[in-house]
């Protein structure tokens, strides 16, 4: 089969003929017909084992033995990817899911949910922040929305923006406007923030921007360990969390959102094309890769 490989860390990917992968016990062999871009994809898709102390109590997303295709064997930019412990990690798509909008349901949309719903706790009427509008931030901006929440979106990127103001975001701003716009936006500040990017600019105007008692989730990886302005987490008693992928057992809930999930896909490109999407991942939107 033709697959996206590469050697080392940093090293150049390429397309090459690879042997077809086997099941392995207790998994799955899965035909790809379409697998999405993100910048996760530089860290790597968590899976669970279905066994240890976590995947019992229904937290696969922080399995103790989780396996990381594309990095820890043979991932999904290919023509067919194994998936091992298929009864915890494989999900039955309906029929009226597109494999395209199916795509760029992993990583992107996945996180979003949990992070906006299971870990950020969004009650309708509130005012969440999104701080990153790529493939992340946009769909935090569509699960947000559809919770019956209102939505400020940062990004210092024009089209990152108008993407986000078509996502649903009542109030769009430029990532430079920081904290003070987001306050003046919502009226003293935003009950939930997220930090979509992995910025510790955006970090800090994520804590800034809530109001007293407010929610901050960290949902994007910072290159090196950031400070944190405890000073604001104490005086506000905000609370601080993280967000780490979603279980597959979750899907279900997310797939009853209705999530109009195709107007993200703003790119569709060949296997052929892949390694360059990887090495500079288009502004804004989705890319999805159908081998």
């Amino acid at each position: 089969m033709r697959a996206v490989v590469y050697d080392a860390p940093r090293a150049q990917p390429r397309v090459e003929e690879v042997p077809e992968p086997g099941p392995g016990e207790h998994g799955a062999v899965v035909r790809v017909v379409a697998t999405g871009v993100c910048r996760s994809d530089w860290h790597g898709f968590v899976c669970a084992c279905g066994t240890c102390a976590m995947c019992a109590q229904g937290d696969g997303q922080v399995c103790e033995r989780q396996t990381q295709p594309g990095f820890m064997h043979w991932g999904s930019w290919a023509e067919l990817v194994r998936i091992d412990h298929a009864d915890v990690n494989l999900v039955a798509l309906p029929d009226d899911v597109e494999a395209v909008a199916a795509a760029a349901l992993g990583c992107r949309v996945a996180t979003a949910f949990r992070a906006v719903v299971d870990v950020g706790r969004v009650a309708a009427g509130e005012w969440v922040a999104v701080h990153g509008c790529g493939g992340v931030g946009l769909a935090a901006i569509l699960v947000a929305a559809a919770a019956g929440a209102r939505v400020v979106a940062l990004d210092p990127d024009p089209r990152a923006r108008e993407l986000a103001a078509e996502a649903g975001a009542d109030v769009v701003l430029d990532a430079a406007d920081g904290a003070e716009a987001v306050r003046a936006a919502t009226g003293g500040g935003a009950h939930l923030s997220l930090d979509a990017i992995g910025d510790a600019g955006a970090l800090d105007a994520s804590l800034e921007g809530l109001r007293r008692r407010g929610r901050h989730v960290q949902v994007g990886l910072l290159p090196d360990p950031p400070p944190v302005p405890m000073h604001l987490v104490i005086a506000g008693e905000l609370a601080v969390l993280g967000s780490h992928g979603m279980p597959a057992h979750a899907y279900p809930r997310l797939l009853a959102l209705g999530l109009p999930i195709g107007r993200l896909v703003t790119r569709r490109i060949g296997l052929d094309d892949a390694p360059a999407a990887l090495v500079s991942p288009a502004a804004g939107g989705i890319t999805v890769i159908e081998p």
